[in-house]
């Protein structure tokens, strides 16, 4: 008899340690996915806004860059529609990456 519940014992133990793992894996993976890189749209460089925002390349980045050294500092995350080939799509699969710093 004692016999049996050990090894009933060692079973359990045995199907619980997975689901153990499993719930640390799961917390690492949101931790992970919750970190947001800024991109700072009157100071950063057209290669950092290129790396970050997400459907922006390179000429685009050179692009806002350029509307920027033209027309002077963005006010709000919005302005950036005014930046040909930036649209309303674009700056909302941004929207939380994008930071209004302030210039000199």
């Amino acid at each position: 008899m004692l016999k049996k519940g050990i090894i009933t014992l060692g079973l359990a133990i045995s199907c619980l340690l997975p689901l153990a793992h499993a719930e640390d894996t799961t917390t690492e993976t949101a931790t992970a996915e919750s970190v947001v890189l800024h991109v700072d749209i009157n100071n950063d460089s057209a290669e950092k806004l290129a790396d970050l925002l997400d459907g922006v390349g390179l000429v685009r980045a050179e692009a806002i860059v350029a509307y920027r050294d033209e027309f002077g500092p963005f006010i709000a995350p919005e302005d950036l529609m005014n930046v040909q080939g930036i649209g309303p799509a674009t700056l909302e699969k941004n929207r939380d990456r994008i930071q209004v710093g302030m210039t000199d």
